[in-house]
């Protein structure tokens, strides 16, 4: 009888690394079984979706109370600018945009530090919540300024007199200052601080050595 040709394994070896192992334990936790349920992400959208449309509350008075007045005058007949070449009604429009930069800054700041996890359901709230809150904020500025009848203000002021204009928002597209600003928060803090998730095809193990 012969000794078989093939030497037997070295007690050490290790077989070669298979491409289509199973993940290692623990993968995808984060997204798993640990991760909260449906219903709690769609209940916590629909209080930062709450929470951020009141804020617009705040918003609208900051914004009354901040803006700087467009003068007008009135001759009898017309009710023209007083200063025809101020700059007071792009400021109305840039003190909004700021304070929902602003709003939008501290929202995705402490929607990220309460729940850090993320996903579709907080994007979506941060979205529609940014997007009320600014509405809001606009018609509650509008509706705490002067009044929109401007003839019957100059009537009621006198000839000459000066008074202040109605709070209009020119930029309409201010409204979605807040909630753009909120998402970019949130994606950058996001990114930055939450931890990936292992991959999948990485090997747990080093690599065998070679003989």
């Amino acid at each position: 009888m012969t000794a078989p040709l093939t030497p037997p394994p070295p007690p050490n070896h290790q077989p070669p690394h298979d491409a289509w192992q199973a993940p290692p334990a623990g993968y995808g936790s984060g997204h798993g079984e640990d991760g909260p349920g449906m219903r709690t992400e769609l209940r916590e959208a629909v209080v930062v979706t709450a929470a951020m449309a009141l804020g617009g509350v705040l918003l609208g008075v900051l914004w009354w109370w901040l803006a700087p007045h467009v003068p007008l005058v009135s001759d009898s007949t017309t009710v023209y600018l007083k200063d025809t070449e101020g700059e007071q009604a792009i400021g109305v429009d840039g003190t909004f945009t700021l304070l929902a930069l602003a709003f939008g800054l501290v929202s995705g700041v402490v929607v990220f530090l309460l729940r850090r996890r993320g996903g579709i359901a907080l994007v979506v709230a941060l979205t529609v919540g940014g997007i009320l809150g600014s509405l809001l904020a606009w018609r509650l500025g509008i509706w705490l300024g002067p009044t929109r009848d401007v003839a019957a203000h100059a009537k009621e002021v006198g000839v000459g007199v000066t008074f202040d204009a109605p709070l209009e928002l020119g930029a309409k597209g201010a409204v979605l200052a807040w909630s753009f600003s909120a998402l970019l928060t949130h994606l950058g803090l996001t990114s930055l601080f939450t931890p990936k998730d292992p991959d999948p095809f990485e090997s747990p193990c080093p690599p065998a050595p070679k003989i």
